[in-house]
């Protein structure tokens, strides 16, 4: 016998016995009719009935003690944790709502490319992106896509910084930075 199942059992056993100390053990008898208990008192009908339903109450929570061990039904109290049950390849829907903007507005972070990085007249950076519709697009810090902000242009490095909005709760954080990099002309992109 495991644990449990012990554990079980005394919690019924003190059920029962809760149950059994509330009813009276001898009723009571009647003056009134001559010594013979009262009939509503002696059955305690309420008593009677506190009884069965303590006993349907310990057989339910023994049923249902039993299907949860035989695998007939299944329990899983997360308690704030990732469901281990869900794949972690499985990729999450955004949580956009409506049909995407026209332009650069309605990309996504993966369907831009950086080509090149200008400098703007008051000295600050310009980003220079080719979009998925082919058209090319100057984006400053703070523009934004679809699903991310334009957050640093490095003129030094060649790289531009998105941070993207994941809805993702397997994730600590809710976003994450993605580095665009310029490509040297004649070099391939490698897997990014």
């Amino acid at each position: 016998m495991t644990r449990r199942n012990l554990g079980w059992l005394v919690t019924a056993a003190l059920a029962a016995w809760a149950l059994s100390a509330s009813a009276p053990a001898f009723p009571q008898s009647d003056p009134k009719t001559g010594g013979a208990p009262d009939a509503g008192a002696a059955t305690g009908t309420t008593g009677e009935a506190a009884r069965r339903e303590g006993a349907q109450t310990v057989e339910k929570i023994l049923k249902e003690q039993e299907d949860l061990l035989s695998g007939k039904r299944f329990s899983y109290d997360p308690g704030g944790r990732r469901d281990p049950f869900r794949s972690l390849f499985e990729t999450v829907p955004m949580n956009k709502k409506g049909p995407r903007p026209r332009g650069v507005a309605g990309m996504l972070v993966t369907e831009v490319g950086l080509v090149g990085i200008v400098k703007d007249s008051k000295g600050g950076n310009i980003a220079f992106f080719t979009g998925s519709d082919g058209k090319g697009y100057f984006l400053h810090v703070g523009d934004e896509v679809y699903d991310g902000t334009l957050i640093a242009i490095d003129a030094a490095a060649g790289a531009a910084t998105f941070r993207q909005q994941v809805d993702d709760p397997r994730l600590i954080k809710p976003y994450r930075d993605v580095v665009k990099k310029l490509v040297a002309q004649g070099e391939e992109k490698g897997n990014e």
